[in-house]
């Protein structure tokens, strides 16, 4: 299934695409793609619905950040060989866990702000894993039972802030806007293989990033397993598992997004995002 979050912003209603491409709205069964909902209970629950029962959403409404009820978003740093060597850094021994603040959240064609003082703006297409169901000390073994499923992440990073600012990676990755999410949540069950999957992002129509989660160092069960022994996850949690190369810091000389530019990226069976850079709002 994919399974969305559309409308306006704060007043998002959960919906399922059908096969031809339409949203049907799911608020008559299920207030939010959320909790329980994301459970394995949960979303047989949804599969057994057929889809031409339920009503088509008319017009092409703003799509919201896919999953609601998000705990904390955590994201593994330098999980691709290829980006790691990119940036000149040695591949890590185990997973590099930083965080993103839950504000970041935003839909995945909503415009991002470049926050004020910000002079290295920059794009990181990403798999994120959706958790459905609290995890706490999971085997590698079976740590794919508490997946809902994946979405793309465009993890948005201001360099300076990350890097220049003193501290760890959290303030250059937590603005408003820095994170979209989706645009839909396909649940564990449609992705035959969610490390051979390919990965793109283009800024301004010219291609930037191109790879594979098949260069992941750590490997989806890994990180939810090792996550899962320091903190426990809950459903909806989110897990951005790294970027391909192509960043704008590891570009020579490096290249930054500023106010009018335009990111499109998608990855293989999980949908595309598209942004346009603004300025910072109050």
């Amino acid at each position: 299934m994919k399974l969305v979050r559309y409308g306006p912003l704060g007043q998002e209603k959960p919906g399922m695409i059908d096969a031809d491409g339409k949203i049907r709205d799911l608020s008559s069964h299920v207030s939010d793609i959320a909790g329980d909902v994301l459970s394995q209970k949960g979303l047989q629950a949804l599969k057994a619905i057929d889809p031409a029962s339920l009503p088509v959403v008319d017009g092409t409404p703003r799509f919201g950040a896919c999953v609601g009820g998000v705990s904390k978003i955590l994201c593994i740093g330098l999980n691709y060989s290829d980006h790691a060597a990119e940036t000149g850094a040695e591949p890590p021994s185990e997973p590099i866990i930083f965080t993103k603040q839950i504000n970041a959240l935003c839909g995945p064609n909503d415009e991002v702000e470049q926050p004020r003082g910000s002079d290295a703006l920059d794009w990181e297409v990403e798999l994120a894993v959706i958790i459905g169901s609290r995890a706490k000390y999971v085997s590698q073994s079976e740590a794919m039972d508490y997946v809902a499923g994946f979405a793309v992440m465009n993890d948005i990073s201001e360099r300076s802030f990350q890097i220049k600012r003193q501290g760890q990676w959290t303030k250059g990755k937590s603005h408003d806007t820095f994170g979209p999410l989706g645009p839909w949540l396909v649940t564990r069950d449609e992705v035959l293989d969610p490390h051979d999957l390919d990965m793109w992002l283009d800024v301004n129509g010219e291609r930037r990033q191109t790879g594979n989660t098949n260069t992941l160092i750590f490997n989806v069960p890994h990180v939810v397993s090792y996550v899962s022994q320091f903190m426990t996850l809950m459903p909806g949690d989110v897990i951005t598992t790294g970027t391909p190369p192509g960043v704008g810091m590891g570009m020579k000389p490096p290249q930054y997004l500023k106010p009018g530019d335009v990111m499109t990226l998608g990855i293989a069976g999980l949908g595309a995002q598209k942004q346009t850079v603004i300025p910072a709002r109050d």
